[in-house]
């Protein structure tokens, strides 16, 4: 984040976006620019490079059809917020001159609100729905930028790669499912680079949290709806059980200690759950309810780290074995190795990466591990079940 910040408070804008375009035009040439670009800027000028753009002339970006961007808008959870994201952002926008752009994770540009004039200059640069303003497509962007480097981006005039785009300004920062870390999209608020203002960070990021808090509580008003719809279906059934939704999030438990989440149910498809054993999820009209399908509860799990890593789960006459990826089993192994104290976040990120910054990737990696092996993994800190008797076979 101490990159994130294209221009300093007091900053000349005319001179220095004339710096800039001294800089950009040096690296682009081969030649030794008298200053060197931001950390930020330089990676990505060098990713753009090696893939062969031109920095003179509108990179390709023929926009997906009409058709195309529905279906994307209808598949994005940030359909849900996004009426609260305009009505944040663009009532500044129409205001000062700026655009608001929403894109989903593979930086399609899917919703755009804001000033008229800017709309129009941004139709000429290809800045439009269903447009892939990727680095790949477009060169260094905010948007493209920020998706790769999976953190806010900030970049002013000749930051941008093609010299099209330098009569601008960019913010963007991605949006992430607060239930797992996966990133959903990226807000831009774009506009004329010689009106860039302090403020316009604090406001992108001030929408992203308000997205991001308003797609938890569509969340918990789902699970409280099918929690309700479940309560008289659940009255009637004996023994531990599990309502669940489709991703595998807990909407009501009972007999057995509560929990967020397990693997997703699929139809005819057993689950492993610690304390209820092994699982057969019946399908309700709204979730699944999932009970034990055998009388034992204990887990015996073995990871095999031997050529390609699986795990090996076990309970009663039932054994059910899953190829893990590499980053999976080493977190398994790492969690295993911790013991009853389990590890944070920060911790699994030192462990991994070799410091405290990749929290949110380590998010995303637990999240999408226990999709697939549940509530084996469970949280706050992250540790192997209480009922799962685990053991690791190194190769």
């Amino acid at each position: 984040m101490t990159d994130f910040k294209a221009v300093l408070p007091g900053t000349n804008l005319s001179r220095y976006a004339r710096q800039l375009t001294q800089i950009h035009d040096s690296v682009v040439s081969g030649a030794r620019p008298a200053e060197r670009p931001r950390a930020v800027v330089a990676r990505s000028w060098q990713r753009v490079l090696r893939a062969g753009l031109d920095a003179s002339r509108q990179n390709y970006r023929e926009p997906l059809g009409i058709e195309e961007v529905l279906r994307r808008r209808e598949a994005s959870p940030l359909r849900l917020v996004i009426s609260d994201l305009i009505g944040v952002v663009s009532r500044v926008a129409d205001a000062s001159r700026m655009l608001m752009v929403v894109t989903d994770a593979d930086g399609i540009v899917l919703w755009r609100a804001g000033s008229a004039a800017v709309r129009a200059h941004a139709d000429a640069l290809g800045f439009t729905e269903g447009a892939d303003w990727t680095e790949r497509q477009v060169g260094t962007n905010a948007i493209g930028t920020a998706l790769v480097e999976a953190a806010p981006v900030e970049l002013f005039s000749a930051e941008h790669f093609e010299q099209a785009q330098h009569a601008w300004y960019c913010t963007a920062h991605p949006i992430h499912d607060p239930r797992t870390g996966d990133m959903l999209g990226v807000i831009d608020v774009s506009g004329p680079a010689l009106s860039l203002h302090p403020t316009i960070s604090a406001l992108v990021e001030t929408a992203v949290r308000l997205a991001e808090s308003q797609l938890w509580r569509c969340h918990e008003d789902r699970l409280a709806k099918l929690r309700k719809s479940a309560e008289h279906l659940v009255a009637a059934v004996k023994g531990p059980l599990l309502v669940v939704d489709d991703h595998g999030w807990v909407a009501l438990h009972a007999g057995v200690p509560a929990r967020d989440r397990i693997a997703v149910p699929r139809p005819d498809t057993t689950l492993t759950i610690p304390g209820m054993g092994i699982c057969l999820p019946e399908r309700l009209r709204e979730g699944w309810l999932v009970r034990p399908a055998t009388g034992a509860r204990c887990i015996t799990a073995v990871l095999k780290l031997q050529g390609a890593a699986t795990l090996e789960v076990t309970s009663a006459e039932d054994t059910w074995r899953m190829p893990l990826t590499q980053r999976h089993a080493e977190l398994l192994r790492l969690l295993h190795a911790a013991g009853a104290d389990g590890l944070s976040a920060s911790q699994l990120s030192t462990a991994l990466f070799g410091d405290d910054e990749h929290l949110v990737t380590v998010r995303a990696e637990i999240s999408r591990m226990r999709r697939h092996l549940g509530a084996l993994v469970a949280t706050k800190p992250y540790r192997i079940a209480d009922d799962v008797n685990l053991t690791v076979q190194e190769g």
